[in-house]
Order: structure tokens, then sequence, then C-alpha cells
């Protein structure tokens, strides 16, 4: 498997940030890691191995990234107004510089052209690094065509206590997604996209917020795939390992493995 490891300084943050890309080419995808988790735990947590199917053949890149959830999720004894402008910087960080970075190898890994039609990005994440990809594909879905979102939390009450502002608000995704307009036109974004949610009803798993996104979803006649597995299902890696394997060979295109 094909790596290559980066170090930069992000403009946005003000600090320096680490990522790696595991593969030669295919579609994108962003991992996001589990709470305070770095980038390395893609391959840590063996979940490089679960990919490498996809990876090895080329048929996907992914590219593990690092969050700052201990300064902003985790950071229960901070000023929430601050922590969630933190965690907005974050947003803007992927969003302002990673997406162009990751559009540009994708484009140059895959001779794809820039200026014309190529797949966007899949948003990847297990826990909370569900919850931050299932926030950037619903924001954003110009950019992020896919999703797959393992036993996440869509509300922003789990980092924020009820605490609730604008900047809140929008990383909240029952809150805003509850409210999005019939007509908007992020609706047809979805519908022709494929995107998968699911959740195990086992121990440590929260299933409550994922019920309640698949009935804001089911309103807005959003066509989300919302799969709960059963109570054996816990909220651990050999589960999430079994729920890539299911679940990627339809979101490459394929059916469900």
């Amino acid at each position: 498997m094909e790596t290559q490891y980066f170090r930069e300084y992000s403009p946005t943050l003000g600090r320096e940030m680490e990522w790696k890309i595991y593969g030669h080419s295919g579609r994108p995808v962003l991992f996001i890691p589990c709470q305070d988790g770095r980038f390395f735990d893609f391959e840590g947590f063996q979940m490089a191995s679960v990919w490498s199917p996809w990876i090895d053949s080329g048929r996907a890149m992914v590219i593990a990234i690092d969050t700052l959830d201990k300064e902003t999720w985790s950071n229960k004894s901070g000023d929430p107004y601050q922590r969630i402008r933190r965690h907005e910087q974050w947003f803007d960080y992927v969003i302002n510089e990673m997406v162009p970075f990751i559009n540009d190898q994708a484009c140059r890994r895959n001779g794809w052209d820039p200026a014309g039609e190529h797949p966007g990005i899949i948003a990847f994440g297990c826990s909370l690094g569900a919850t931050h990809a299932a926030n950037f594909y619903f924001r954003r879905p110009d950019f992020f065509d896919g999703l797959l979102a393992l036993s996440g939390i869509y509300t922003a009450d789990y980092g924020f206590d009820g605490y609730m502002d604008e900047v809140v608000y929008r990383n909240s995704p029952v809150h805003y997604m509850a409210n999005l307009p019939a007509d908007h036109p992020y609706i047809q974004l979805f519908n022709r996209q494929r995107a998968a949610i699911c959740v195990g009803q086992g121990n440590w798993e929260m299933p409550e917020t994922t019920f309640t996104m698949a009935d804001i979803l089911r309103s807005k006649g959003i066509h989300t795939w919302v799969d709960f597995w059963g109570y054996d299902c816990t909220h651990d890696w050999p589960w999430w390992y079994m729920q890539v394997t299911y679940f990627v060979p339809w979101l490459l295109g394929g059916e469900p493995g």
C-alpha cells in the first residue's frame, strides 16, 4: 500500500497539522478519527487493513487527518463560546485547505481534468469522527458527495451540553437539517449521491439521534441510507470493520457487501 505523510503549517488554525494519504488512486475518502484521536489511528487501529482491498486496487485513496477535539468538543471545562468557534476554524481548515489539496491529489493521481466533472470526496468516520463526517456532508454536499458515518451522535449537545448559539447550530445536524427548506437545492444533491449512516443498539451505542436523523431525512424526502444494526452490535472497532466491509462496495458504486 502506497502511503505519504505530510506536515504543514495551517494559516487557518495558526499551527502545524499532520495527515497521511493511503493509496495511489481512486475515489478520495476523508477519514476523521474518533474523539481525541489522531490521523495515524486509521493505521494503528487496523482500519487501513480493512480498506486495503479498495486501496490496493486503486478504487479508493484515504486521507487521514487530525481534529482539534481536545480543544473543542472534549474540553468541557472551557468556554463553549470559544470552543465552538475554534471548532468552526477547524471546519474552515478542512474546507479551505484540505479539500483543495485532496481534489488536486485525486485529479493528478487519477488523470481527472480539474476543470471538468469528477467525483467528490467521501467523508468517513466512526463515533465522534462520524459526527464530524456527517456535518461535512450535510453542510457541504457540493464538496462531499459520499458519507459513511458509523456510530455517530448528530447533535452538538454531546460536546456543548445544551449551550446553543449560531455557530453551535451550524454544527448540529439534527437542528439545521430539521429546518432545511423543502425546496433547498442541496436536497437534489443528496438524492444523487450515496450516503450511509449506521449505528448499532448494543453496549455503548447511542442510537437516539440516528433515529431522529432518520425521521428528519425521511420528512425532507432525502434518501440517505440510515441503517440500524442489532442489540449485539457494540460501539467498537470490530463492528466498524464489519460495517466498512458491508457499506464501502455500495458507496463505490456497487452492491452492499
